[in-house]
């Protein structure tokens, strides 16, 4: 067996060319027993890969998730055999050769495209293309956010992407490179996989765009080499690192280097290489070993990276022992919001019962989100320049600037895309909650971000206002009617659309509490009613639907209502009661999905017997789930129309008194 100081000998003989073909020989090896995959992008990034990692990042496979390592980003996430490579080359305990051996097969950690909390050391979900880039100029604006209030002897870190022509091409991309560019984080460095190839083919079939051009233009520090030539790597990332801007580094690469037949052609892209061309590719790199099978001395080299960011990570917590802000930072990334913030939401609802307050649930949100960020320091705010249409910002909340991360409220432009994967970039890196605004329409623009929040299981909140045909006189372009539906169906999302300013407050403290689940607070442009009674220490919302009205005799139809129709379905109530004598229940459903979490005995308690009716300014798809196959539907049936929302809701029909003729069709 071959000693310690012997193996740490030979590994100083050992090659960055060895360390790299490591990767490549992996990849491949990898691709080709799933019979799926991208072997080209790590073959060709392998250079690159292995001069950041060598020579730059400080991660600790031994302690993967301390606050103050560098970020590593594989936007390009089809290329993952990259990732796994590395992961097994450094020593995550987590990903032996076995799970290599396993790739892109049920129940491995090795996913066809890197997974948030699938493997250690994986920061974000990759795979669509253009979101990793994005969602790292969130975790690279979270790293100056909380350096400023800190200092650079607990926070002073890089996040280091690895990028694709399709992370570039996609649109998103343009919104994140702006956002960064504008807002100088100069710890973010992307290298470029400039391969200029595609599934298709050249990148030529497609785009003539010149990217270093582009990057400069947004105000990035751009640099282009040769991605094979290591010195030339090196030293462009020590350029970055000193630079005052974010930065580009356009590493010109041969896609699937070292396969003599198919390399620089678009059939390394997403297919495995064949036995034959593996075959050719060991001869043609010098790589003799059999499948899986990495010598010891290289991966003694690739083992001795980790020591490096072990040593790091201990004079970092030496640091943070001696710092008087341990505490607070400790408490910072551990985001863990004071008992203070719901007390002042008790108090606050309290306060509005009392004065029985209507107002929009934007402007109710607003007033809550007062109370919230008064009594904590970890809500980061946001909108997608509708800031005083969404009312996400509250006194005494500057704005981050460019050189001035000391805000709490982020000015993030007409860029839904972007704002939304910077979000999830800020949740990931820990130290804040985020929450940003826009119109319940422009959920389609934010969707991509949104779906990964819930699939990694981030705490974002998203506030999303103008709920319905309730805003107005925009008309059908920014009315939602299919948009709850699409949020509903899409796991591991909490949909609230609160009645009044009581179930806002409430929904509000449930979106703060949900540390593993993103939220979406909807929320109506026109004024509302406060519609409780009496004020409760219990948190009604906190079980998705609840009885607002129970009448006094038996129940004959039960009216099942959201948001501004609430207050629809409480007159339609009162008006069955008066004029027929029929006794109708009203079930405020703030939340399904937290409805759907209740025991049977609770849900049937709130739904009843009776005949049942929804009422909701949207789609009906999904409400069968909840009215059954006799149950009755009062809402959109199609797109709305531009006119004073009054005379919408009359001309759609969604009145007390369309809601009372339903239901006297059912009962009698």
């Amino acid at each position: 067996m071959t000693s310690q100081a012997a193996l740490k000998s030979v590994a100083a003989a050992v090659s960055e060319r060895d360390m790299a073909n490591a990767i490549r020989a992996l990849a491949m090896d990898s691709v080709q027993k799933a019979n799926s995959g991208h072997p080209g992008m790590p073959m060709g990034m392998a250079d690159v890969a292995t001069v950041l990692f060598s020579r730059f990042i400080d991660i600790d496979p031994s302690t993967p998730d301390w606050p103050d390592r560098d970020r590593f980003v594989l936007s390009a996430g089809h290329g993952s055999m990259l990732q796994y490579a590395l992961h097994y080359l450094l020593g995550y305990e987590d990903m032996p050769i076995e799970q290599l051996q396993r790739f892109r097969q049920l129940g491995s950690r090795t996913a066809g495209h890197p997974e948030y909390g699938h493997a250690l050391g994986i920061e974000t979900t990759t795979g669509p293309l253009g979101q990793g880039i994005s969602t790292a100029v969130g975790m690279a604006l979270a790293e100056r956010m909380l350096a400023a209030r800190h200092g650079a002897d607990l926070v002073d870190h890089f996040t280091y992407v690895i990028a694709g022509d399709g992370c570039l091409q996609e649109g998103i991309s343009h919104e994140a490179i702006d956002l960064a560019g504008h807002l100088k984080l100069s710890r973010l460095i992307v290298l470029w996989d400039d391969n200029a190839i595609s599934i298709d083919g050249p990148t030529s079939l497609s785009t003539s765009m010149d990217q270093p051009a582009r990057f400069t233009a947004a105000g990035w520090h751009v640099q282009s080499v040769d991605g094979h030539d290591t010195e030339a790597v090196a030293a462009a990332i020590e350029a970055a690192q000193q630079s005052d801007r974010p930065s580009l580094i356009a590493c010109r690469t041969v896609i699937g280097k070292g396969a003599p037949n198919l390399g620089g052609s678009e059939k390394t892209h997403g297919a495995p290489l064949g036995d034959a061309e593996i075959t050719a590719t060991r001869q043609n790199i010098g790589w003799s070993h059999a499948p899986f099978e990495v010598p010891d001395d290289i991966l003694f080299a690739w083992r001795e990276i980790a020591g490096r960011g072990q040593a790091a990570r201990h004079a970092w917590q030496q640091r943070l022992a001696a710092s008087p802000r341990r505490e607070a930072f400790e408490s910072a990334v551990a985001g863990k919001l004071a008992e203070a913030v719901f007390e002042a939401l008790g108090a606050f609802r309290k306060e509005h019962v009392e004065k029985a307050t209507k107002v929009a649930t934007r402007k109710a949100s607003e007033m809550a989100l007062g109370a919230i960020n008064a009594a904590t320091e970890l809500t980061v705010g946001g909108s997608a320049d509708l800031t005083h249409s969404n009312l996400t910002i509250t006194r005494g909340m500057n704005r981050i600037a460019p050189d001035d991360y000391t805000g709490r409220y982020i000015h993030y432009g007409i860029r839904e895309h972007g704002m939304a994967a910077a979000m999830n970039g800020i949740a990931l890196h820990g130290g804040f909650v985020p929450y940003g605004g826009t119109f319940l329409c422009f959920a389609d623009y934010a969707r991509g971000a949104m779906r990964l929040s819930a699939l990694m299981g981030q705490r974002v909140v998203y506030v999303m206002t103008h709920d319905s045909i309730g805003l107005g006189e925009d008309g059908p372009t920014h009315q939602p009617v299919e948009h709850l539906a699409m949020l509903r169906a899409t796991p591991n999302l909490n949909v609230f659309r609160p009645a009044d300013i009581i179930e806002t407050a409430e929904c509000w403290e449930l979106a703060l509490k949900s540390e593993n689940r993103p939220s979406v607070l909807v929320l109506s442009r026109q004024n509302l009613p406060m519609l409780r009674q009496a004020h409760s220490n219990e948190n009604r919302s906190s079980q998705g639907a609840y009885i607002l009205r129970e009448p006094a005799g038996h129940r004959a139809v039960t009216l099942i209502a959201t948001g501004s129709e609430v207050e629809i379905a409480v007159a339609a109530a009162e008006r069955l009661e008066a004029e027929h004598g029929i006794a109708a229940a009203v079930v405020s459903m703030p939340c399904w999905e937290l409805f759907e979490e209740q025991d049977v005995d609770y849900r049937k308690s709130v739904l009843g017997s009776a005949p049942r009716i929804a009422v909701e300014a949207a789609a009906r798809l999904g409400w069968d789930r909840w009215i059954g196959d006799t149950g009755a539907f009062v809402g959109m049936a199609g797109f709305g129309a531009s006119a004073p929302a009054p005379d919408l809701y009359r001309h759609f029909d969604i009145t007390p008194e369309a809601v009372a003729a339903a239901a006297l069709k059912l009962i009698i």
